[in-house]
């Protein structure tokens, strides 16, 4: 028994890591950014403060560790997986790119928009959004950059279409406010994307 105490105690890290991300997305989530703190997310997931600060560090650490972790869960190896399958078909790739949008912002649309809040007050959210979009945006470019153009359209005003066209705020409006399946509101993605770069 004693040759698997540590992954006893590993396992059981990993589970209050777990549980504490829980608490903290929903409370951050409940009642915003500002008015959650770290005493509050130690009381939701049933475990002492110094126990949030040893998993996280702060509140900021926190928020960034959801965010990963919300990207990861969008699948990124899988949009790029289909990206490289689709080398010759611009609409294909296109569809990977919506496809991997609506899985971010269906798993975690509320994080985008909790980090983008609380970056008006905390630089370090501010920056991890902001890296966050230049990320798309780059790998956008790299995409883009072999497709054929839709005909007088340069490639950064292409991402600049594509990020204002395809982003958290109008997946929610269509989803919450107008009632759209998720499903719904890719498909239109890419059928749009498609007529506006190509």
């Amino acid at each position: 028994m004693r040759k698997y105490e540590s992954l006893r105690r590993a396992t059981q890290a990993a589970q209050t890591r777990s549980e504490i991300a829980a608490a903290a997305r929903r409370l951050f989530v409940a009642r915003g950014w500002a008015a959650t703190t770290v005493r509050d997310v130690a009381r939701e997931a049933g475990v002492s403060v110094p126990t949030v600060y040893a998993a996280y560090g702060n509140k900021t650490g926190l928020v960034q560790a959801l965010a990963e972790a919300a990207d990861n869960a969008a699948g990124p190896e899988q949009s790029l997986a289909e990206i490289e399958a689709a080398a010759d078909d611009p609409v294909r790739q296109l569809a990977a790119m919506t496809g991997y949008d609506r899985r971010l912002y269906e798993n975690a649309g509320d994080l985008i928009l909790l980090v983008r809040e609380a970056g008006r007050t905390e630089p370090a959210l501010a920056d991890a959004y902001r890296e966050g979009r230049r990320g798309g945006d780059q790998t956008r470019r790299q995409v883009f950059d072999s497709w054929p153009l839709r005909s007088g359209l340069d490639l950064e005003t292409a991402v600049d279409i594509y990020a204002a066209i395809c982003n958290v705020d109008v997946y929610t409006t269509l989803t919450t406010e107008r009632g759209w399946p998720p499903a719904r509101v890719e498909q239109w993605w890419t059928e749009t994307l498609a007529r506006e770069l190509l």
